[in-house]
C-alpha cells in the first residue's frame, strides 16, 4: 500500500527539548524526579522510569536535594515556590511556547487586565497558565465564548487580553475571536497557537484530503492528537487514532489503495515508524487479490433505509461513532442510536476496530453518508428474547424509566415493559414515584408484537420470592431461634413481624419489660428487630414472637442493686384504690400502700399522686419467693402526732 507520511509528524522542538532534558538529569542527577508526565506518551514516560526517573504527582513529594524535572506543559508559580521552600533544585522543560503564555498572563495580571484563554479547562498546560494569574476564564470555543458575552454584559467594558492554548484548533481560535472583537472595547489578543502544530494540522488535513484511510498515530491523552484526528475526520471518512502498531485494525484497510499517516507532537519516531511499516505491507486491490471484482462492485453498491448492515467501527466521539460499511457511503451511529442507557459512554458499548451490525437508519446520497442505529437491530434480537422469556417465565431484570397513568414503565434491554400499579409490588396508596431509576426484577405476563406492548409483573416475582423464603423459614423454624425481622403493622395489643416471608406476632407484654399502654410506646412500623421466637403452629400458620432479653432478668437486676431499706427513684405506673404501683427497675414494680403515700389520711393516691410521676420511696418489705415489693413514701417523711399513728 502506498503510504503518505506527514512531514511534521513526530515529536515538535518543545516536546524533543523536555525529553533530552529529562534524559540527561537521569544521567547525571543523584536523585532525579518528574512532576507528573514530561509528556504525554506512555512509551516515553515508561523508558524514562527505566532510566531511573521517578514520579512525583505534587510538589509537596519533593525532598531537600532532589532534582525535579517540570513538564513541557509546564506548571503554576505555586509549584515554582513550593520546590524551593523545599530545597529541591527545578530543572524546568516547559516548552518556550507555553512559557511565553505564562509571561503574557502574569504581566496582564499586573496591568489590571482580565485574562481570557480558548482552550481545554482540563489540560495541564491550561492548569499550569491559570497558576500565572489570579483569574483566569477559560472557553472550550466560541459557542462557550458566545454564551458568556450574553450572560455577562459588562464583559464589553471589561480591559480583557485572550490567549488560545498552544495545541488548539486555529478555526476555533479564529471562530471564538470573532465574537470577543464583536462586543468587546479593551481586548488585547496574543496569538499564542503554537506553529509547528499549525503547519501538523494544515499538512494533516492536506493529506486526509486525497487519501482512503487516514492514520493518526499519538497517546488517547495527548490533546494535540485527538485535534489531529478531528480535523482529519472532516476531510476523510475513515480515520483512525491509534496508539501503536499493535493497535492498528487491519481489517480497517482493507480495499485501501492510499493511505495517510501523520502523529501527535508526543510521539516518538520508533513508533511511527513501526506504524508506517505495517501499513505499507498491506496489500492493494489487485495485487494477488482474485476478489477484486467483488470487492469493487461491494464499495459501489447502494445502501438503502431498513437494511441490516455490518460495519467496522473506525472512530468514537462523544457525539457519535464513525463506521466503515465497505461501500461508498460513509456510516455514523449518533449517540442515542447506540444503546438505551443514557449514562454508558460510546466507547464502553463499541471499541475502534470492532465489527457491528446495525441498521440503516437514513441515506443521504448527495453527502455520501448513512445514518445508523446499533440499538434498533439490539431491541429486534431482545424483542425474540422477550417472546422467549415470557413463555419460559423467566424472571428478568429492568430499570424504571417513567410513571405513567396506571402504572410504571421499566426499561428491559431497551424494550419499553409497562406494569399496572396493580403488579408494581407497592402498597395500593404508594407512590409510584419512589421506584424511578430503580432497578427492578419482573416476569412478563403479555406481549404484543403487532401493537408492540410488553406487559409485566414485579409483585408476581415478589411473591415468589416471598413463598420461598417463607417455605424456607416453616422448614428452619423451632422455639428460641432468633430472626431479624421488620415491623409491618401495629394494633392495640401487639405488633406484627415480617421475618422473611412469615409475619410472626410480638404480643404487648413480651415488647418490653416496662409496663407500656400501647407498643408505639417502643417501636413504629418499618423498625428492625431483633426477635426470638416464643411458639409456632405449622397447621395455623401462626407465629409468637418476643422481643425482651430473656437473658437479663429484671428481677436478678432489682435483687443485685437494691436492698431493704433502701430509697430508690421510682415511676408511678398505676393508681389503684388501695394504693400505687410504681416501677422500680424496667420489669419490676412495687406497690406503696395507700397508708404509706402521705403522713397525713388521704382518700385516694390519685389525691397525691399521678401516673407517670418520679418520686422518691423507701423499700420495706421484699418477698423473693412472690417476687413482690412494699414501698413506702411516708416513712421519708417527718414523723405524724402519736395519736394520729394510733387512730390508723
Amino acid at each position: 500500500m502506498k503510504v503518505i507520511m506527514a512531514g511534521s509528524a513526530g515529536f515538535c522542538f518543545g516536546v524533543d527539548r523536555a525529553v533530552r532534558m529529562a534524559e540527561e538529569l537521569a544521567a547525571s542527577a543523584e536523585r532525579p524526579r518528574m512532576l507528573g508526565c514530561v509528556i504525554h506518551n506512555d512509551h516515553v514516560m515508561a523508558a524514562l522510569r527505566e532510566q531511573g526517573m521517578e514520579q512525583i504527582d505534587d510538589p509537596a513529594q519533593a525532598e531537600a536535594g532532589d532534582s525535579v524535572l517540570l513538564r513541557a506543559h509546564g506548571a503554576g508559580r505555586a509549584v515554582y515556590e513550593e520546590l524551593e521552600r523545599r530545597g529541591a533544585a527545578v530543572v524546568d522543560a516547559t516548552c518556550p511556547k507555553v512559557a511565553r503564555v505564562h509571561q503574557i498572563v502574569a504581566r496582564a495580571e499586573e496591568e489590571g487586565r482580565r485574562c481570557v484563554m480558548v482552550g481545554d479547562p482540563g489540560h495541564p498546560e491550561v492548569r499550569g497558565v491559570a497558576g500565572w494569574c489570579r483569574s483566569l476564564l477559560v472557553f472550550r470555543g466560541p459557542e462557550e465564548v458566545e454564551r458568556w458575552l450574553a450572560d455577562t454584559p459588562e464583559a464589553a467594558q471589561l480591559p480583557l487580553t485572550a490567549v488560545a492554548q498552544t495545541t488548539l484548533v486555529r478555526a476555533v481560535w479564529e471562530s471564538s475571536l470573532k465574537f470577543l472583537k464583536k462586543q468587546c472595547t479593551n481586548l488585547k489578543i496574543f496569538d499564542t497557537i503554537c506553529s509547528a502544530t499549525h503547519i501538523r494540522q494544515t499538512e494533516a488535513a492536506e493529506i486526509a484530503a486525497k487519501v482512503d484511510v487516514m492514520v493518526v498515530v499519538g497517546d488517547p491523552k495527548s490533546a494535540n492528537t485527538k485535534h489531529l484526528t478531528d480535523i482529519c475526520r472532516l476531510y476523510c471518512p475513515r480515520v483512525f487514532q491509534i496508539e501503536n502498531a499493535d493497535a492498528l485494525p487491519r481489517q480497517a484497510l482493507q480495499g485501501c489503495f492510499v493511505a495517510g499517516l501523520t502523529a501527535g507532537a508526543s510521539t516518538p519516531a520508533s513508533i511511527i515508524k513501526e506504524v508506517k511499516k505495517t501499513m505499507s505491507e498491506e496489500k492493494i486491490p489487485g495485487e494477488g487479490m482474485e476478489n477484486f471484482a467483488e470487492m469493487f462492485e461491494q464499495y459501489t453498491n447502494t445502501l438503502n433505509t431498513g437494511d441490516k448492515v455490518t460495519g467496522v467501527v473506525t472512530a468514537i466521539t462523544p457525539t457519535e461513532v464513525h463506521v466503515d460499511l465497505g461501500c461508498k457511503q460513509a456510516g455514523y451511529i449518533p449517540v442515542d442510536q447506540l444503546t438505551d442507557d443514557p449514562s454508558v459512554k460510546p466507547e464502553d458499548v463499541v471499541k475502534v476496530g470492532d465489527e457491528v451490525e446495525l441498521f440503516v437508519i437514513r441515506v443521504n446520497d448527495i453527502e455520501g453518508y448513512a445514518t445508523l442505529s446499533k440499538k434498533r437491530l439490539d431491541a429486534a434480537k431482545v424483542w425474540e428474547n422477550i417472546e422467549e422469556a415470557c413463555n419460559s417465565k423467566e424472571v428478568l431484570e429492568g430499570t424504571v424509566t417513567e410513571e405513567n397513568k396506571g402504572g410504571i414503565v421499566v426499561s428491559v434491554k431497551g424494550v419499553r415493559v409497562f406494569v399496572p400499579a396493580s403488579q408494581s409490588g407497592l402498597p395500593r396508596d404508594a407512590a409510584m414515584s419512589q421506584l424511578l431509576k430503580q432497578k427492578v426484577s419482573l416476569r412478563i405476563t403479555e406481549v404484543n408484537k403487532a401493537r408492540r406492548r410488553v406487559v409485566g409483573s414485579i409483585k408476581a416475582v415478589q411473591q415468589e420470592a416471598r413463598q420461598a423464603a417463607a417455605a424456607a423459614v416453616w422448614a428452619e423454624i423451632e422455639v428460641g431461634k432468633h430472626y431479624t425481622g421488620t415491623v409491618k403493622s401495629m394494633t392495640s395489643y401487639g405488633v406484627f413481624v415480617d421475618i422473611g416471608g412469615v409475619d410472626g406476632m410480638v404480643h404487648i407484654s413480651d415488647l418490653s419489660w416496662s409496663r407500656i399502654k400501647h407498643p408505639s410506646e417502643v417501636v413504629s412500623v418499618g423498625d428492625t428487630l431483633d426477635v426470638y421466637v416464643i411458639s409456632f403452629d405449622p397447621e395455623k400458620k401462626k407465629i409468637s414472637l418476643g422481643v425482651k432479653d430473656r437473658s437479663t432478668n429484671p428481677w436478678q437486676v432489682f435483687m443485685d442493686t437494691y436492698k431493704v431499706g433502701d430509697v430508690a427513684s421510682v415511676r408511678i405506673v398505676k393508681l389503684m384504690q388501695f394504693g400505687a404501683f410504681a416501677e422500680v427497675v424496667p420489669g419490676v414494680d412495687g406497690l406503696i400502700h395507700i397508708s404509706q403515700i402521705a403522713d397525713r389520711r388521704i382518700e385516694k393516691p390519685g389525691d397525691v399522686l399521678s401516673e407517670g410521676q418520679i418520686v422518691d420511696a423507701k423499700i420495706t418489705a421484699v418477698d423473693e419467693e412472690k417476687k413482690k415489693i412494699s414501698l413506702s413514701i411516708r416513712a421519708l417523711l417527718a414523723p405524724a402526732p402519736a395519736a394520729e399513728d394510733e387512730e390508723e
